[in-house]
């Protein structure tokens, strides 16, 4: 008969109850979360052209919608609300849409809510032709739309905003500054005013242009990209107060690709320096920085800030969607070189390729549309 010391028979008690508990936790928490994101919740099975979550939980969506004339195959898609509830209803039925009497197609590109989830500023990409002239015209355009489906006239009898695209709301719910670069060199952008119900009001920050704005939430404010006409210095990362007009200079960039993304909570700002490096800065204390190298593609961040999303290409092409950990800012002395970070990315969706994606406000939910069919697929996140 062999026998164990007291003291051996309790190290292995503890140690087999370590054991199950180890196992317990990775058995409670990877499979768990794998596991909500092999079933989706909801599935869309339509050909899904834009979407984005509201405020209150609820989504704004649109259908590929194709039909004949008799000379021209047209587009013009339907636009969907998906309440939180599940509920489904059209808010715009596209072949009944028309524009100024011309022959027109447009695609749906995206959305923006305004804060209190009742108006969607509906960014298209509209086509007009001429037929006899033999002439078509491109243009950005915003469509005002209710979330009860009301279309809404700025402009007086029709209901585009040409020219007109990136939406910044402000708090009233009436009024936006918009980006435009009707008259403006390749690649930047003048600032207009409009009311959605007495129209344009006048051009803001005039005689400036912008390579890209993101609005800081709860504010009447956004964070700019400024650049001169003529691209002489460098680009300059500014505090704007739209609805004063003033202005603070946050930091001079060392560079700009484009992505400009300010955090939830309107503390920290994202952007690309160049095709491969994100810079993160601090809005509080824009010495304070981290530089990572993660490649050019879509951001959003997480609800608590403490992650960056990254769709790993531009816009409307597909790839896959990872997540970094956002590292620490830290303060650097002028002119002092800035490491530049190589963080792992996590990987989503078990490498899955996607079109298009967006998180829910709460960071309850991912969405995300599929290429091919491009349908809707909701997943507990």
């Amino acid at each position: 008969m062999i026998s164990r010391s007291p003291s051996s028979s309790h190290l292995l008690s503890v140690l087999g109850a370590l054991c199950v508990l180890c196992v317990s936790s990775f058995c409670l928490l990877l499979p768990t979360r794998a596991q909500n994101l092999d079933k989706p919740v909801t599935n869309i099975d339509e050909e899904v052209t834009a979407f984005a979550y509201a405020p209150n939980g609820n989504v704004v969506f649109s259908v590929r919608r194709m039909f004949k004339t008799k000379k021209y195959d047209l587009q013009r898609d339907d636009i969907w609300l998906l309440e939180s509830g599940g509920k489904r209803k059209r808010l715009l039925e596209g072949q009944k849409f028309s524009h100024e009497d011309k022959l027109f197609t447009y695609q749906v590109e995206s959305f923006t809510w305004s804060p209190n989830a009742h108006v969607i500023a509906v960014q298209l990409f509209t086509t007009t032709m001429d037929p006899d002239a033999g002439a078509r015209e491109d243009a950005p355009a915003l469509l005002l739309l209710e979330d009860s489906g009301r279309e809404l006239h700025p402009n007086g009898k029709d209901s585009l905003v040409m020219q007109a695209q990136n939406p910044l709301w402000f708090r009233d719910n009436q009024t936006l500054v918009y980006l435009t670069n009707e008259d403006t060199p390749r690649d930047l952008y003048a600032m207009q005013y409009l009311n959605i119900s007495s129209g344009p009001a006048g051009k803001a920050f005039e005689g400036r242009t912008f390579e890209g704005a993101s609005r800081i939430s709860g504010s009447n404010a956004a964070i700019g990209v400024e650049r001169s006409r003529t691209f002489d210095g460098p680009p300059r990362l500014q505090r704007l107060d739209l609805l004063s007009q003033d202005d603070k200079e946050v930091a001079t960039l060392d560079g700009y690709a484009g992505g400009i993304l300010v955090s939830p909570g309107g503390t920290r700002v994202a952007y690309f320096l160049d095709k491969e490096v994100l810079e993160i800065r601090d809005l509080t204390a824009p010495v304070r920085i981290a530089r990572m190298r993660i490649g050019l593609g879509v951001l959003q961040w997480s609800a608590d800030e403490s992650r960056l999303y990254l769709k790993r290409t531009l816009e409307k092409k597909s790839a896959d969607l990872v997540s970094f950990q956002v590292p620490e800012l830290r303060a650097y002395p002028a002119h002092s070189e800035i490491p530049v970070l190589e963080p792992e990315p996590r990987m989503l969706l078990h490498g899955l390729t996607i079109r298009e994606y967006s998180l829910s406000p709460d960071g309850r939910f991912l969405g995300v549309v599929l290429p091919g069919k491009r349908n809707l697929q909701i997943f507990s996140f």
